[in-house]
């Protein structure tokens, strides 16, 4: 018979399942990982905003990716890192602290969403309406589509944590790696209906909304590419939307599985995994695919001192 501890304020977070002899090898893997997504991403973000050269629209956009990477592995990664290597008996965490970990949480996975459409807007613009791009895109609007992103975000991660904490609870295991919402919610011995309903709204919501954004977003500018002769304007577009749709897929592919298998609690062990790679993945290889395909920014790499050779005598 299951025992039930009701409305307690101390939570067990079950974390990774892993042999001994691997717990140091993850280690260090995880925190290698966590310690590249911190420099690179801050490094992108400070080379951006201290150069006046990037201070363009597709680049400031842009710096909202590294701060939702920096947000999203920096509540997950440390936590996960101090939880390895102790006993599961002593993996806990607090309600509240459970409860902004997974507000966090669901605020970096929503606006990895809300900030790729807002960037794929961009794109339309400038490949699709060049000659107005500069009267459309100001600094003014750049700013309107920041907020709009992360409010957006805010409001819809608000109510789905405002049905979840309204909840009574009668356990305290969370089986995941962290808090998120779902974890919050099963802790419950009341009906969720309300819940899944929600959830599974703000989830169709988001990913209709980001995918039909992005897909008619791209069908227009490869109308324009087909039926322009401008070889330039071609070139242009391929590179710039090849790495943002790259960007995009995997951020999408992690994510999705991640949201699949929360619903199959036999491949709970897998779910942990997809939800790291959700995390890393994409934190580690946005800076590395936007600093490789942009030609201003490797102009500025080329500058730093370390960079520069002695010439020999």
């Amino acid at each position: 018979m299951e025992n039930y501890t009701y409305n307690s304020f101390t939570l067990q977070l079950e974390g990774l399942n892993i042999s001994v002899k691997f717990t140091y090898p993850m280690f260090l893997l995880l925190f290698f990982f966590y310690l590249f997504i911190m420099v690179a991403n801050v490094g992108i973000a400070v080379l951006i905003f201290m150069n006046k050269n990037l201070h363009q629209p597709m680049y400031l956009l842009y710096c909202n990716l590294p701060f939702t990477d920096i947000l999203g592995n920096s509540i997950l990664l440390p936590r996960l890192l101090v939880d390895l290597l102790k006993p599961l008996s002593e993996r806990v965490i607090s309600y509240y602290e459970c409860v902004v970990q997974a507000f966090t949480s669901h605020m970096f996975g929503t606006t990895s969403h809300t900030v790729l459409m807002i960037m794929a807007f961009d794109r339309y613009v400038a490949i699709c309406n060049p000659l107005h791009y500069a009267s459309i895109m100001t600094n003014k609007m750049v700013i309107k589509l920041t907020v709009s992103a992360w409010g957006v975000a805010f409001v819809l991660v608000g109510v789905l944590l405002g049905l979840t904490i309204r909840l009574s609870r009668c356990r305290t295991m969370i089986t995941n790696l962290y808090c998120d919402n779902a974890s919050l919610f099963k802790l419950s011995c009341e009906s969720v209906v309300i819940n899944d309903v929600y959830g599974l709204t703000f989830t169709v919501v988001l990913f209709t909304g980001s995918i039909g954004s992005v897909v008619l977003t791209y069908a227009s500018i490869t109308v324009v590419c087909l039926t322009s002769k401008n070889k330039s304007l071609n070139s242009k577009a391929l590179k710039t939307c090849s790495t943002h749709l790259v960007v995009y897929l995997i951020m999408l592919f992690t994510g999705t599985l991640g949201i699949m298998l929360h619903r199959f609690p036999q491949y709970s062990e897998y779910r942990k995994f997809c939800s790291i790679l959700f995390h890393i993945v994409p934190g580690s290889l946005n800076p590395i695919i936007y600093g490789v395909q942009s030609n201003e920014i490797q102009k500025l790499f080329s500058k730093l001192p370390w960079k520069k050779t002695v010439p020999l005598k």
